[in-house]
């Protein structure tokens, strides 16, 4: 018993192969994508961290701006991540307040797709005051 194919279904033939030839590059490129903005979120989080460190730092009664500084990059080193790439640590401190950027690249995934990562954190400088106040 043999089934007969129609005409149309002959003109089918190979149509599968074409379609996934179009559509496999794309979804692997959509793939990339998605992996390459995770990385730029988890290198956003270090950093944050790293931010967040040299104000704690920083802020300290007898601390300086540079004891800041020196602390982010002891911890970007301590973390070892690959993810963040040159980073960058700038910190301020006045009478009143303390402040710290961090800036770097994200490791590429996607060719072209050129990612930076910016994180700030500030906050008041620790000072004793009177009893009085």
């Amino acid at each position: 018993m043999y089934l007969r194919r129609s005409p149309h279904h002959q003109r089918d033939r190979g149509s599968v192969s074409a379609q996934l030839a179009l559509a496999a590059p794309l979804l692997l490129l959509l793939l990339l994508a998605v992996v390459q903005f995770a990385l730029a979120v988890h290198a956003h989080h270090i950093a944050q961290a790293a931010a967040a460190r040299a104000v704690a730092t920083a802020r300290s009664e007898r601390a300086t701006a540079e004891a800041g500084r020196v602390d982010a990059r002891s911890l970007l080193q301590q973390i070892g991540s690959a993810t963040l790439t040159s980073p960058q640590v700038a910190v301020r401190r006045t009478a009143l307040e303390a402040s710290a950027d961090v800036t770097g690249g994200v490791v590429h995934v996607v060719p072209f797709l050129d990612l930076h990562v910016r994180a700030h954190a500030s906050g008041p400088v620790e000072r004793l005051t009177p009893p009085d106040h």
